[in-house]
């Protein structure tokens, strides 16, 4: 492939930065706002979880369809369709007042949403030369932390400045400006060729891709990390609002900054699985995430921060290592094996952070890190196991 120019170059980079930080903002926004619905709907927490729980769902079982669907109409064209579309239905969340409503509109909005996280990263594979594709990477993947990030918190700094209809009105207008100007930006494809949509060949690809002994194990491990990370993050809210720490929205968002954090945990783990091989730094990272759950346990808001950074350091370092050993292991079924990945991750998001609000509920903090002390025990030992199973530890 020849190096694009560096205009060009550029352009691609910001422009998936861009796409990156609208898909995550929408997808994340309502996490800081679930007291809020839970007061608005009389609703329980576990149940307001769900406008999250049905959008990365939404999300997890349209991205094999969206892929193939790239694989024929090409690459831009359903990346800009998903973040227009996206933006534009995230301005009638804020118009339901009727829970199922809501839950309905967040569904459609995690379909429309897929369209980007399961293009853009063939999309740089194609476009952008190998010398240049680490970076382009870290420049998508960082609009995915910041859209995540600043989604959150944004929205608590406008809900208490407003109201949480108001904040979601003005996120999602900001969002739709950013997905015209992505739209009008983003290069055309120069290297993609389409690729018939061959069901049978994409059910073999399935079947290979989940058979694998090497591949089968790793697709558990993003469904337990980021099913914890997921029920942590939705139901801190719920603590720290209520005595003796009685924070507002707005000081609640500033949880998130957390995030900042893990981009350190992944970068760092990168680095250390590079030179002492991802079987010892995978259990590195869930020991890490567990430690940091259990010292949110102590009652000091300060230990509770404390705790939440080195949980969010392990959760980000851990997911980083895991997703490279899958891409490391997959050979000829990358796309598959990465695709399922994703799905397994988004599907923790789903179930974990729906079942974290029934401990919730019924055991308060200590029964949210009892979930997580499961779900890491578990991942723990797939990891110890794979690790055992691969005999080499820089596989």
């Amino acid at each position: 492939m020849s190096a694009p120019p560096p205009a060009s170059y550029a352009r691609i980079s910001f422009a998936l930065f861009v796409g990156g930080f609208v898909t995550f903002s929408l997808l994340y926004s309502v996490q800081p706002l679930l007291p809020a619905i839970t007061e608005e709907f009389h609703i329980n927490p576990a149940t307001s979880s769900l406008v999250l729980s049905a959008t990365s769902g939404a999300l997890a079982i349209s991205m094999l369809a969206a892929a193939a669907f790239a694989d024929r109409a090409g690459r831009k064209r359903p990346m800009a369709a998903s973040v227009l579309a996206s933006s534009l239905l995230s301005l009638l969340v804020p118009l339901c007042h009727d829970f199922r409503l809501l839950l309905g509109v967040r569904f459609v909005l995690g379909i429309a949403l897929a369209g980007l996280p399961a293009v853009a990263m063939a999309y740089l594979a194609e476009e952008v030369p190998a010398s240049r594709l680490g970076a382009a990477m870290g420049i998508y993947i960082a609009g995915n932390a910041v859209g995540g990030m600043s989604g959150r918190l944004t929205i608590g700094l406008l809900t208490d400045a407003f109201t949480w209809r108001s904040a979601l009105f003005i996120q999602g207008a900001v969002c739709l400006a950013a997905s015209v100007w992505f739209a009008r930006n983003l290069p055309d494809s120069q290297h993609f060729r389409p690729v018939p949509v061959d069901l049978g060949t994409v059910i073999s690809n399935l079947k290979a891709a989940v058979a694998s002994s090497a591949l089968r194990p790793l697709y558990a491990i993003p469904f337990l990390v980021m099913g914890n990370f997921s029920a942590v993050y939705n139901y801190i809210a719920f603590l720290l609002m209520k005595p003796p720490y009685n924070l507002d929205h707005a000081q609640v968002g500033y949880i998130f900054l957390l995030y900042l954090v893990g981009t350190v945990g992944s970068t760092s783990f990168g680095r250390m699985a590079d030179s002492i091989g991802r079987a010892k730094v995978l259990p590195i990272g869930i020991v890490l995430q567990a430690c940091g759950a259990f010292v949110t346990l102590a009652p000091p808001l300060w230990l509770k921060i404390a705790g939440l950074g080195l949980f969010t350091f392990g959760f980000f370092g851990a997911h980083a290592t895991a997703s490279g050993w899958v891409g490391a292991r997959s050979g000829n079924l990358k796309a598959t094996a990465a695709t399922l990945y994703l799905l397994a991750y988004y599907i923790g998001v789903t179930v974990g952070g729906w079942v974290g609000g029934y401990f919730w509920i019924h055991l308060g903090w200590s029964g949210v890190i009892l979930m997580v002390t499961l779900f890491l025990a578990t991942a723990l030992a797939i990891a110890l196991r794979i690790g055992r199973d691969s005999g080499d530890a820089l596989t």
